[in-house]
């Protein structure tokens, strides 16, 4: 699900952790973990499947474990596609309840200085095994280190779309 304000021993706190997501790609199904701290937002990439229904399935619950298991300082070292972005440079975090029909979505938007692959912005949706993390992102919207942060919690209008 997630944690919230959890101390790590190089002084840097983790704010939220966002388990269970993806990103869909034209071929594949990207697997993702997401781990805010009071620094930086770290994306974890732990796994991919094809898109095909008889290759498709969630491969990222044993990365899932290790990055569970691993701290904060070596998050970024565990897969060359994962990648970071200052707390500073983050812009926007929207979530977008599931339905009945739809997962739930994850949009983030950073200032990426850099020019990553990514371009400043990701949207992510829920795995089928994903709890809500609605709380989490609103405890977020609280939190004074993330004022600077557009927070926007959505609930679709109508439960079945």
């Amino acid at each position: 699900m997630g944690t919230i304000a959890m101390a790590c021993k190089d002084d840097e706190v983790e704010l939220a952790r966002f388990t269970k997501w993806l990103r869909r790609r034209p071929n594949s199904i990207e697997f993702w973990e997401l781990v805010v701290t009071d620094e930086r937002l770290v994306w974890c990439f732990v796994g991919e499947s094809y898109r095909s229904l008889l290759l498709r399935a969630d491969v990222g619950e044993r990365d899932r474990a290790i990055v569970a298991d691993s701290a904060i300082g070596e998050l970024e070292d565990l897969d060359e596609r994962n990648f970071s972005a200052p707390i500073e440079a983050l812009e926007a975090i929207r979530h977008v309840d599931g339905t009945r029909f739809r997962r739930a979505r994850l949009e983030l938007e950073w200032r990426d200085e850099e020019g990553s692959r990514y371009g400043g912005e990701m949207a992510l949706v829920s795995t089928g095994a994903a709890e809500s993390q609605t709380a989490l992102v609103a405890a977020l919207e609280d939190d004074p280190r993330l004022e600077h942060v557009d927070i926007e919690l959505e609930t679709p209008r109508w439960p079945f779309f």
